[in-house]
């Protein structure tokens, strides 16, 4: 279980630097500014994504019928919370330019599919 959740912990950090790096290189460089920070939308996703993992995994240790259901649980809990916590720097905005919306979804998919990943594969070795 701690390796797992180590394992987790590192591939969360490899994939924070190696995509905002590149992903704000080409922002600055074609001088876009955006009305939330970049860094905090990554920290938040590779953040959240690491709870996630680990709700799941200590439920799939205590409870391994109700793991899946942490996990959804849980997803929807970190959509819940992604609002209240950029409600005013994205959401009060009221349109979105196109980088701004690709800054958002970019990382938002990048760490759920890596969440996803992960999550099943501890679902299918219990």
């Amino acid at each position: 279980m701690i390796k797992r959740i180590l394992f987790f912990l590192a591939v969360m950090l490899i994939v924070l630097v190696i995509s905002y790096f590149p992903h704000n290189y080409v922002l600055t460089g074609k001088e876009i500014q955006l009305s939330f920070s970049l860094l905090g939308v990554y920290a938040f996703h590779a953040i959240a994504a690491t709870i996630v993992y680990l709700i799941v995994e200590l439920v799939a240790y205590k409870i391994p019928n109700q793991a899946g259901y942490a996990y959804l649980a849980s997803i929807f809990l970190k959509i819940g919370f992604f609002v209240l916590v950029f409600q005013a720097s994205v959401f009060n905005n009221e349109q979105l330019t196109k980088p701004e919306r690709f800054s958002l979804v970019i990382p938002l998919f990048l760490f759920l599919i890596i969440e996803a990943i992960a999550v099943s594969k501890l679902l299918n070795s219990k």
